[in-house]
């Protein structure tokens, strides 16, 4: 059985990608991260509602 490690933090919002994936790492209150797998399409999608909410 592989050893626990304490949670030191939950880190920065990230994205990586993957082969064709985009993973998105986004902390949540009460430790964590949420751990999205997006294409490019839906990625596009989230750009363009984020632009709209942000402007």
């Amino acid at each position: 059985m592989a050893a626990m490690k304490p949670r030191t933090g939950d880190g920065p919002l990230e994205v990586t990608k993957e082969g064709r994936s985009l993973i998105m790492r986004v902390p949540i209150d009460g430790g964590g991260r949420l751990v999205l797998e997006l294409n490019k399409d839906e990625a596009q999608a989230l750009k363009d509602c984020l632009v709209d909410v942000t402007a």
